[in-house]
């Protein structure tokens, strides 16, 4: 049970104090893989794959030693799995960056909110109008509604703080060489390629959940069933396409991130995002985030049984 209630407490840790504001853990783990990345670079997928097994390797490791340190002090296991999951998780984070674009929208103040979209996802904003921005919100709260808080809750809630860790290194791998650019198009491969592969699951368990909540899993499945292939994500596609259907949005269309463009096709039948969208997606978002957290209570559970 202290992986559960450690989760539990992780999750209301994020939601009360979001990202510890100084020496965070993740933004250390970044810093170690730069230094890293300076060392091994190479036009290669085989420099790249040495390069995410010895962090993603290293980082496992870690966790698996704290589990073992800890696992017969339950009250210090209970912590230690709070401490992790809190500091993987950004749920609250994402919502404050949701709230800020949202009110500057609301204020008309278009450029600040270009600058600010950066703070979200890699998009070309120099152009974009507040419709547009609107949009490049919504769908970025989807997408990492699941990679930021469904996602890890998921894997700790299945393999502990080995997989809290782990799923966090993976993930902020992929963000730093995953992307598409003629730098990481070979040493970024095995980064993308595992991001996608531990998102598989938690990404349709994040569009389950979103139609769930909202009230409208028909129609949020529909959509997504329909929809989806046309992402070219296949974890980001499901996730914002449940998103469309839940809210009764249009979302997807070609986005620019300045050295490539992506068209996302068309995700949903209804309006495109407006303003007013913003803070209704950071709404559900955070139902979403707490039906995770059930969830990841659940499977916890139910790992200690069978280990037991």
């Amino acid at each position: 049970m202290s992986t559960t209630f450690g989760l539990l407490l992780g999750f209301v840790a994020d939601r009360v104090l979001g990202d510890p504001r100084r020496f965070h853990p993740v933004a250390g783990f970044g810093q170690t893989a730069a230094r890293l990345e300076s060392h091994l670079y190479a036009d290669s997928r085989v420099a790249g794959t040495a390069y995410t097994t010895a962090l993603v390797g290293t980082t496992a490791l870690a966790g698996v030693m704290a589990e073992r340190l800890t696992r017969e002090r339950p009250v210090l296991h209970t912590l230690v799995t709070a401490a992790a999951t809190w500091s993987v998780l950004g749920a609250r984070s994402l919502e404050r960056e949701a709230e800020t674009m949202a009110g500057l929208l609301e204020e008309k103040d278009i450029p600040a909110a270009r600058d600010r979209l950066s703070h979200l996802c890699a998009r070309d904003a120099t152009h974009l109008e507040a419709d547009e921005l609107a949009r490049a919100t919504v769908e970025s709260l989807a997408e990492n509604t699941s990679d930021a808080c469904v996602a890890p809750l998921l894997w700790g809630g299945a393999l502990g703080v080995p997989g809290l860790l782990a799923y966090r290194a993976i993930n902020t791998l992929d963000a730093m060489v995953g992307y598409r650019s003629p730098k990481y198009a070979n040493f970024g491969w095995a980064s993308a390629r595992l991001d996608d592969l531990v998102n598989l699951l938690p990404a349709r368990a994040c569009a389950v959940l979103t139609g769930v909540v909202a009230g409208r899993y028909g129609e949020a499945r529909r959509v997504w069933e329909r929809d989806a292939p046309q992402h070219p994500s296949p974890n980001a596609g499901p996730v914002e396409a449940a998103f469309a259907g839940a809210l009764g949005l249009s979302l997807g269309g070609t986005n620019n991130y300045g050295s490539y463009t992506e068209d996302r096709g068309t995700l949903g039948d209804g309006p495109t995002p407006t303003v007013a969208d913003v803070r209704r997606t950071a709404v559900l978002a955070r139902r979403v985030g707490v039906a995770a957290a059930g969830a990841a209570a659940i499977l916890a559970v139910a790992r200690g049984r069978l280990w037991d």
